[in-house]
């Protein structure tokens, strides 16, 4: 497909919030006056673009529009401004047993809600043993969906979307219904999308999963949009403003966490020299300056390493590697030594942090706690994030150099 798959051009949705209303026509007439409301905009003035052939989430606090934007790509609801040009076959999943009969079996609901979503009898014969193996409902399968669980309503359901072979698919939250298998049944298959060049829209309030599912990212918030770009940078900024606890310190650091013990500074170094340029594939310690305020008994310090464009390619801590901290109390250093600096040339963050023995208490975590540059080193490689020292060879026919 060329160009975007989803255009949304100024979009705007309003609905009306009633605090008084006339139920009829003869309470209007002896309460003598018109219904009381407000106006409300569920979104207002939204325009990005939804390339094609990615996986795209949207996020924000419950109310944002999120929902409201997903059922008005899929023309359930009308905008009041603005436009949205859909280029494909669409198929939409936006709430538990949408277009399901309770009273119908499971057999008879997948016959029903294909017909829905635009499949023939025939092309729903030729699909229906895929459809029920991916559900995973097979057993129930002639049974009432009334008895189901909500997890089965949307296995059953999310397979039969699926099977419409749609060049873009739209899902609402709730796959958080299905169990961890079922889930990772669903990234595979949209991963499989993306290979397909097909497009997946997800609205989800689970952000590991956008992470790690989507490609792109819009964080909407009161009906606007805040912020749109890739998966993993909308998804920590959104983070970020979630965090009553959170501030910016003198030196410009993005921070949170109880303060017990804090991160001073954060320095790199080659050949125990501060460095802000690192060649790639070279050897870098990274020292991280700490002070504890009071006693604190096994704690546990923390690195990780993000690109420009926010991918959280790399993350460490003591207790996952085995390198316990009896006790920290006042000032001191720990270091992390990299042997080998995989990544291709570009810039890149540090956060850092340290937190309790459960790594559930935050006493100090810092964002952007240094930036350092990978300048090209002695291999070149093509693209991406990182360098494996990939190696060619010609081979014969018959297999010999």
């Amino acid at each position: 497909m060329n160009g975007p798959a989803i255009e949304v051009d100024h979009l705007a949705k309003r609905f009306r919030v009633y605090h008084e209303r006339n139920q009829t026509l003869k309470a209007a007439f002896m309460r003598r006056r018109r219904a009381l409301y407000e106006e409300f905009w569920a979104l207002d003035d939204v325009s990005f673009d939804i390339p094609a052939g990615t996986s795209f989430g949207l996020v924000g606090d419950n109310g944002s529009g999120k929902s409201t934007l997903l059922k008005t790509l899929a023309k359930i609801l009308f905008p009041d401004r603005g436009a949205v040009r859909v280029n494909g076959r669409m198929a939409a999943l936006l709430e538990v047993g949408s277009g399901f009969h309770p009273e119908l079996s499971g057999r008879d609901n997948v016959y029903l809600n294909g017909s829905i979503l635009g499949m023939s009898r025939a092309e729903i014969d030729r699909k229906f043993d895929d459809i029920v193996q991916f559900s995973g409902v097979e057993p129930f399968i002639d049974q009432p969906v009334k008895n189901y669980s909500s997890g089965m309503y949307v296995r059953l359901g999310f397979s039969v979307a699926i099977h419409v072979d749609p060049e873009i698919l739209l899902v609402d939250e709730v796959l958080s219904v299905g169990d961890a298998a079922f889930q990772q049944q669903c990234a595979e298959k949209f991963a499989q999308f993306r290979r397909d060049g097909r497009t997946v829209v997800v609205v989800t309030h689970d952000m590991s999963a956008v992470r790690t599912m989507c490609d792109h990212a819009a964080w909407l918030s009161h009906g606007k949009l805040v912020e749109l770009g890739p998966a993993a940078l909308v998804v920590e900024r959104y983070r970020d403003a979630t965090r009553s606890d959170q501030y910016v310190d003198p030196e410009g650091h993005v921070r949170w966490g109880s303060g017990e013990a804090v991160v001073d500074r954060v320095e790199l170094l080659h050949d125990d020299r501060p460095v802000a340029d690192v060649a790639a594939g070279g050897d870098v310690t990274i020292r991280l300056h700490y002070t504890a305020k009071e006693p604190i008994d096994h704690p546990v310090f923390g690195l990780a390493i993000e690109a420009a464009d926010g991918a959280y390619l790399w993350a460490n801590n003591t207790r996952d590697t085995g390198f316990a901290i009896p006790r920290i109390d006042g000032s001191g250093v720990v270091e992390c030594r990299v042997p080998r600096l995989a990544f291709q040339p570009g810039g890149y963050t540090v956060l850092a942090s340290v937190v309790d023995s459960s790594t559930t208490r935050v006493f100090d975590y810092v964002r952007n706690a240094a930036d350092f540059r990978v300048v090209q080193g002695s291999v070149t490689e093509s693209g991406g994030y990182v360098q494996l020292d990939g190696a060619w060879r010609a081979v014969s026919s018959d297999g010999v150099l």
